[in-house]
């Protein structure tokens, strides 16, 4: 089974790089949930909540909006905290 991989940068910093199960992200049309072998796509997102969880863990952070590439099983966000 192929790996969901997400990186979460700010322009300061990185924040979050590791394998995932899945993503929630803030769309501009609303939230959308990324799995594995998801479409590609690249989108704005708007302020709101990063939500993902790896194995039994959830985690969530807050933007103020940013930039989501999804390509090949790879989640790029620069996002601003």
């Amino acid at each position: 089974m192929k790996e969901l991989h997400l990186v979460i940068a700010s322009p300061e910093r990185t924040i979050f790089e590791g394998k995932v199960d899945m993503a929630v992200l803030p769309g501009e049309l609303g939230e959308f949930q990324v799995l594995v072998n998801h479409a590609p796509l690249i989108s704005s997102l708007m302020a709101g909540e990063v939500k993902y969880t790896t194995g039994t863990e959830s985690q969530s952070l807050q933007i103020k909006g940013g930039f989501v590439e999804v390509r090949d099983n790879q989640i790029s966000v620069c996002a601003e905290l």
